[in-house]
């Protein structure tokens, strides 16, 4: 577990659960989901000491549950928001058996391991918890603890290189969130940045296999590896819809909230609403270019078998040209191979040329015939 006192001056990391809430700023309680597990007894105290209310029973069974789908949970004293993020490939088997729940919102069954290349095996997802009070932010994360430990360096970059410095945040973009509410968005933010980070490797994976289709001369096709893709598409689909619906609750819970009184509240409140509205965008971005991927995938599937169709036709096509070329020559063949005594040209001594030459004239004229109609082109230049 890690604990953050964080306000206007910087950021502090604290050893220790704090026994009181600071006179300014807030509390960040970030832990792994195995830890929330063996020490719920003494956070519940602390969040009693801190906020004075604890956690209901149902809301600990979500922070809890490891399957469960992103969606958004209210009380009258605090907030609370599930949201699945990427999984880390390795570090999170063991915290995380199932990769993605299913949409009906019921617990999800565990899927079976994926191959093919690793950006489909990175479609996987573990939820991250966020319990929102006033000045606590409560944070429950997979067994790494990834993004927690990612954004902690941030915000521990924007604590003054020296006592005597009066910068509060020497790095660019490291501004210090003003509340627990700005914090879980920025928090939620991070997250979504790595879907759209994997949203450009699934189009540069899915290019390769457009192009590999389109190739009329293709003989082998990884259709194991396209199957389990169009797969994946469809539930990063459905795990964007979910995130997408608990962005959109929270953000109409938030036009409920009571007016501040004074002009710094009223824009940090406006803030916290862009802010919101800027990560539903991005999520709405993910889910745009998911369905347009899912769209171009059917289509270059498609293309491939009309491709494979039109090369079939334009095999049959030149074979049947290179019968009606040998047609009527096997009629001439035939005619001066019947039993008669008195043919044409079977008794002088040029006869068998004259066959001969009126053969390959007529073959001549039909192969040209035939070219010049495009029966016997190649298929580049059709």
């Amino acid at each position: 577990m890690r604990i953050f006192h964080i306000h206007s001056g910087g950021v502090q990391e604290l050893a220790e659960l704090p026994t009181q809430m600071p006179a300014q700023g807030f509390v960040w309680m970030a832990c792994a989901r195995p830890s929330f597990q063996t020490q719920l007894a003494e956070i519940q105290a602390s969040l009693q000491a801190l906020v004075g209310l604890q956690l209901v029973d149902l809301h600990v069974s979500d922070l809890l549950n490891a399957q469960l789908p992103s969606h958004y949970d209210y009380t009258s004293q605090y907030d609370l928001l599930v949201f699945r993020r990427l999984a880390t490939l390795q570090s999170d088997a063991p915290d995380t058996p199932a990769a993605t729940p299913l949409p009906t919102g019921a617990g999800a069954t565990p899927p079976l391991k994926r191959s093919g290349p690793p950006v489909l095996r990175r479609i996987d997802t573990n939820p991250v918890g966020f319990a929102v009070f006033d000045q606590l932010l409560l944070t429950v994360h997979p067994a790494d603890c990834a993004v927690r430990d990612a954004y902690a360096a941030r915000l521990l970059a924007s604590l003054p290189a020296s006592p005597s410095e009066g910068r509060s945040s020497p790095v660019p973009g490291a501004r210090v969130p003003t509340s627990p509410a700005d914090l879980m968005l920025r928090v939620v933010n991070l997250m979504v940045d790595g879907y759209l980070d994997l949203r450009r490797e699934l189009t540069r994976q899915l290019d390769h296999w457009q192009s590999e289709l389109l190739k009329p001369r293709a003989r082998y096709v990884n259709w194991t590896s396209l199957l389990e893709a169009r797969l994946s598409l469809h539930m990063l689909d459905e795990i964007c819809e979910d995130q997408r619906t608990a962005v959109q609750d929270w953000i109409d819970a938030l036009e409920t909230w009571e007016l501040p009184d004074n002009p710094a509240g009223l824009r940090e409140l406006d803030l916290l609403k862009v802010r919101s509205r800027d990560v539903l965008e991005h999520i709405e971005r993910v889910v745009h270019h998911v369905r347009r991927l899912e769209q171009s995938t059917e289509t270059a599937v498609q293309m491939h078998f009309s491709v494979q169709s039109n090369r079939t036709n334009d095999i049959m096509r030149t074979l049947t040209a290179l019968t009606a070329v040998f047609l009527p020559l096997n009629l001439i063949a035939g005619i001066f191979g019947m039993n008669f005594e008195f043919l044409p040209l079977i008794h002088k001594a040029d006869g068998f040329w004259w066959a001969l030459g009126s053969m390959a004239f007529i073959a001549l004229a039909l192969v040209l015939l035939f070219w010049r109609k495009r029966y016997l082109a190649r298929s580049s230049r059709m």
